[in-house]
């Protein structure tokens, strides 16, 4: 496959008379109506997914009202791009004047441009004449050779175990954010997903249609992964579950648009129920280099894309992404939203779980552990849009196969809530007590992860959940009884009693700031059981 690289423009400043940017809002008039009517914004799966998880719906939940829209687009030359209720914004394009103008509607809150310089007090002066360097696009297929047999990518996570136990992502939905996905609707390695009913929509924001079998097809590769079959040659991690396919990145540019598509598909994904998104892109530099991020961006908290990956978790879904192919570059770093505080970030390794140099590293810029994991992203077996089984590197293909097994392992305890199944993979993982900025906390080991759920799930009357782990200041303890009363006890690595805390809540926050960094082993005692672990503190 060829490298998706663009062309080098000369363009002067008023090659730059189109300016991006988000207008946000001050509230949502309509908010105690659809409160009251939650069926008129989300579907009975995604409020049956919230109560499961015990979230409350809020006013993000709410749609942007239509009146502000409709204000907005009679502007003159203003075109709105793409919308978040999420976020209260709008995505909208013209010349700088022209959304200056919209901070004159009363219920506009700000507006941040895409051009950072613009909204700084000096945001008038004029631009420097720019040239626009190449973008190597974070969803390039670095090698494509013929090859078959996708033992190793499942074997290597021990997924190959839940397969066994006819654990293999029924009854969970996965949303794909991608390019595009031509031949899904005709390759034989799709063809038990279409007879199964497996594929259950999609949507195309670039082009704002429902053709989703079009475009690249980057996106076809990344769904075998998780749903190709082809007996002897691929099966995919998840090859049950039932998918949803959006296209949200446009292959032929690379503008903050696709940021605002990304958190569009998101928040469809979730009023549709789904419960896995797989995201195989990334995002860091920009056709118009003054939208282009640094690595002090990669914060978590910076970008349009991983607010909304961490609005994503917090209604209940587990995103999984792609940590980047730029690990031999001179920006090393993960792009967004791999850089989101809640999202799954997965690098990548050879067949022998040794690191691959082009997997981007981490950590991210405030020094959270990035990657998260590892899966096989060198040699990865996947299938093309004619349906060919070849081999592929990149981190594209690291994620969705372990959002493959993500998905078959949280069907295998559907109960659980997002935050719990994230933290058993990481502590499943084979570097969980020594993470690197190569591989985070390594490869996890689903086998094990399902074991511990599964203990989890049998201890009576005690604990749902310890997390965060690792911890940097408060660890939460979920309980299932809410009369329940405990103490946790922390041991340092020679048995030395350094803590004692007394739980008298369901939700409990223990404060460890004054703890040293360190690995600590725990035990949590109820009246009738104890129940002890590690915990890392950084």
């Amino acid at each position: 496959m060829k490298k998706l690289l663009l062309f080098t423009l000369l363009v002067f400043n008023f090659g730059f008379s189109q300016e991006d940017a988000w207008v946000y809002f001050n509230d949502k008039p309509d908010a105690t109506y659809y409160l009251a009517n939650p069926l008129q914004m989300l579907s009975q799966r995604a409020l049956d997914r919230r109560t499961s998880q015990g979230i409350i719906l809020d006013n993000t939940d709410v749609p942007i009202a239509q009146t502000y829209i409709d204000q907005v687009t009679a502007s003159t030359g203003i075109t709105v791009m793409a919308k978040s209720k999420w976020l209260n914004a709008l995505h909208v394009r013209g010349t700088q004047v022209d959304i200056q103008l919209l901070t004159n509607l009363p219920f506009v809150n700000h507006i941040q441009f895409a051009n950072a310089s613009l909204n700084s007090r000096h945001s008038n002066t004029i631009q420097k004449t720019t040239v626009i360097q190449p973008v190597n696009k974070q969803l390039e297929v670095l090698t494509d050779f013929n090859y078959g047999g996708s033992s190793n990518q499942i074997q290597m996570l021990n997924g190959h175990f839940l397969h066994q136990q006819n654990y293999t992502g029924q009854g969970k939905m996965v949303a794909i954010m991608d390019a595009g996905f031509p031949g899904v609707n005709s390759a034989s390695p799709f063809q038990r997903l279409r007879d199964n009913n497996l594929i259950l929509g999609g949507y195309n924001f670039p082009d704002r249609n429902t053709s989703i079998y079009t475009r690249n097809s980057h996106g076809t590769s990344v769904l075998s992964c998780m749903a190709g079959y082809v007996d002897n040659q691929l099966v995919g991690t998840a090859p049950d579950a039932q998918y949803y396919l959006f296209i949200t990145e446009d292959a032929n540019s690379e503008n903050p648009v696709e940021e605002s598509y990304w958190v569009e598909a998101a928040e469809m994904a979730d009023s549709l129920g789904v419960d896995v998104i797989n995201t195989s892109l990334g995002y860091f530099e920009y056709d118009n280099p003054n939208y282009t991020y640094s690595y002090s961006d990669m914060n978590g908290i910076k970008t349009f894309a991983a607010r909304g990956a961490d609005k994503a978790f917090s209604k209940g879904m587990i995103c999984v992404t792609s940590a980047g192919n730029s690990g031999n570059s001179a920006n090393p770093h993960i792009a967004t939203p791999a850089d989101a505080i809640t999202t799954l970030t997965v690098g990548a390794v050879d067949a022998t779980e040794n690191y691959v140099s082009f997997s981007s590293i981490g950590p991210s810029f405030d020094g959270r552990v990035k990657p998260d994991v590892c899966a096989k992203g060198a040699g990865s077996t996947v299938s093309n849009s004619s349906g060919s089984i070849t081999t592929a590197n990149g981190t594209s293909f690291s994620s969705p196969i372990l959002a493959g097994m993500v998905t078959t392992f949280w069907s295998a305890v559907p109960n659980m809530t997002n935050a719990q199944i994230v933290q058993f993979v990481k502590q499943s993982a084979d570097l969980y007590n020594n993470p690197t900025i190569y591989k985070g906390y390594g490869v996890p080991d689903f086998q094990l992860a399902l074991t511990n759920a599964l203990s989890a799930n049998n201890f009576e009357n005690d604990i749902i959940l310890l997390y965060p782990n690792p911890v940097q200041d408060k660890v939460t303890i979920v309980f299932s009884d809410t009369n329940f009363s405990g103490n946790l006890i922390l041991f340092n690595n020679i048995g030395q009693q350094v803590g004692f805390f007394e739980i008298t809540e369901t939700n409990a926050s223990v404060n460890l700031e004054n703890l040293a960094s360190g690995l600590y082993f725990y035990q949590l005692k109820t009246a009738n059981k104890t129940t002890q672990g590690k915990l890392l503190k950084l």
